[in-house]
């Protein structure tokens, strides 16, 4: 673990601390048994006050989080559904077909690239998890098992023999420790004339919504439009187009070509919102980390008294968002008893820190908790549909962020 004396994107010292969730463990980290060691490292934020950048001071060494990696996109029928309609998009205004090249970093296990596939589009993934990259290569998706970096995107153009006519780069960014080499890599790949599209997490709307469980180590970066435009025009790539999306509780979309490239308004128009917002404000973090602390408390002293009244609650999803909220609030297993989720991979293992154990999704029918504290909020529609037995059993979900709220019974 190396803890940063200058910022990740423009190398500047001025970092300003916004907020301090201590020391948490890896949230991707999921305990075999409760012998297992569980390293904790501090998860403190800071601004850059010269390009904006909200980052995390701790790098923890991408060997360690990134080789194997529990994270499925794939288990996630939202996150599905937007890929799919990003590749026929990008299939429809780029006119791709069968001479054309679609690369994607971090490439998971294929659930954008195979989209392309079946439309007829050349693909190749590069995805360092190494038991991903399998469950990708055994779907037919091409993948590398490499992080990506300059000189893997110069042996990639040159055994091609061409540049790729689009590179997709969703949700990593934020993982990437050396930034100005990981946009040079994505420059190198798409060449001239491709197209290179960007999406990470935004951080206007982790300020706004409070979304503290998004923050954690494998997460070194929070990015605005502001930040990215100016990373992207120092590598020789231009903003052309930005939107702004639902996803991950709110994400940025970004489109970016060589520097002769015009952008679209709406590109300008971001900007001036992000300027009159205060993006670089510190008044703005420093209500951010006040009212964090606010939720942390609120969410503790809710699942508490629920508690205390005889309630069981149960959670569901143990993502990397359990990890930190359960842990930065308190929730242990006395207070959760357990959490459920789709991915076998994740099912028998305990949350680290708090030691709550995961099981399947149908434990939720076979014991019927009172309450399901909805960890993975971002998708609560999409998890409350697949749950219509259990809310119409008398069940209910709470959602934590930006406020505890619960939803209503079905029991009439």
């Amino acid at each position: 673990m190396t803890t940063i004396a200058a910022c990740r994107a423009c190398n500047s010292a001025r970092l300003d601390p916004v907020l301090s969730l201590g020391d948490m463990p890896l949230a991707n980290s999921l305990l075999d048994s409760a012998g297992d060691d569980e390293p904790r490292y501090p998860l403190d934020v800071v601004r850059c006050e010269q390009c904006s950048l909200v980052q995390i001071t701790e790098t923890v060494p991408p060997e360690l989080l990134f080789r194997e990696y529990g994270y499925f996109s794939s288990f996630s029928d939202t996150f599905v559904a937007h890929a799919g309609a990003f590749a026929r998009r990008m299939h429809e205004e780029l006119d791709l077909g069968a001479d054309s090249l679609v690369v994607e970093a971090a490439s998971n296990d294929g659930y954008l690239l195979r989209f392309f596939a079946e439309l007829g589009v050349p693909v190749l993934g590069i995805e360092p998890a190494l038991n991903i990259a399998a469950a990708a290569t055994a779907r037919g998706i091409e993948t590398v098992g490499e992080f990506l970096d300059l000189e893997l995107a110069r042996s990639l153009v040159e055994r091609r023999g061409r540049h790729a006519d689009l590179v997709v780069a969703n949700n990593v960014l934020a993982h990437v420790a050396d930034l100005p080499g990981f946009v040079d890599a994505l420059r190198t790949l798409v060449g001239d004339e491709g197209l290179v599209a960007v999406e990470v997490p935004y951080v206007r709307e982790l300020v706004e919504r409070l979304e503290f469980d998004t923050i954690y180590h494998e997460h070194l970066c929070y990015f605005s439009l502001t930040s990215l435009a100016r990373l992207f025009a120092e590598r020789g790539l231009a903003v052309v187009d930005v939107e702004r999306l639902p996803v991950h509780g709110g994400s940025l979309r970004v489109l970016a070509r060589a520097e002769e490239a015009r952008p679209a308004e709406r590109v300008a128009a971001l900007l001036a919102a992000e300027d009159a917002w205060g993006v670089a404000d510190a008044g703005r973090y420093a209500a951010f980390a006040r009212e964090t602390d606010a939720l942390r408390g609120a969410i503790a002293t809710f699942a508490k008294g629920l508690v205390s009244d005889g309630a069981q609650i149960a959670g569901y999803g143990a993502a990397a968002k359990a990890v930190v909220l359960s842990n930065a609030c308190g929730l242990d297993a006395s207070l959760v008893e357990y959490v459920v989720d789709r991915n076998p991979y994740k099912q028998g293992k305990l949350l680290p820190g708090v030691r709550v154990p995961v099981r399947p999704v149908d434990a939720l029918l076979e014991t019927r908790p009172d309450y399901v504290l909805l960890f993975v909020w971002n998708i609560a529609a999409e998890v409350i549909g697949q749950q219509q037995a259990f809310v119409e059993g008398g069940g209910r979900f709470i959602v934590p962020i930006p406020k505890p709220v619960v939803t209503p019974s079905g029991r009439r």
